[in-house]
């Protein structure tokens, strides 16, 4: 038992020291270009965003939106105008084909190849989708 407490009494202030003192290579370099060093390699930070560029937006804070929420959010702008249709498109991107088959659900209206009668499809299923809250 003696033997354990003078072997800690000796080896814990060594390591203390150890801990408090920089590397030969690293006290050349200047305090603000220090990285965390793993062996020669510097640290990898997991979960750090870099920072936005001058002039960019921040990401928007807030849940993503469902399907029907963006849908509904296309139906507040204007009525027949290319802005609709454009907004729809960006929900679903359009495919058109050219003999597409009559539409079943929202989603296969981008199969249709006429811009108005695909922002009609739309029109009429998302006036369909029971009004969710904001």
């Amino acid at each position: 038992m003696r033997q354990i407490i003078l072997a800690l009494a000796l080896l814990y202030p060594a390591a203390a020291l150890a801990q408090g003192t920089t590397p030969p290579a690293a006290a050349d370099k200047p305090a603000a270009a220090a990285q965390p060093m793993i062996g020669d390699k510097p640290l990898v930070q997991v979960g750090k965003k870099p920072a936005a560029k001058k002039g960019e937006k921040p990401p928007a804070p807030g849940k993503p939106q469902s399907v029907a929420q963006k849908l509904q959010a296309c139906g507040d702008i204007d009525d027949a105008t290319k802005e609709r249709l454009l907004c729809y498109d960006e929900v679903f991107k359009p495919q058109p084909k050219p003999k597409a088959a009559p539409a079943k659900g929202v989603n296969e209206c981008r199969f249709v190849k006429e811009e108005d009668e695909r922002l009609t499809c739309y029109n009429g299923f998302a006036d369909k989708i029971p009004r969710l809250p904001r």
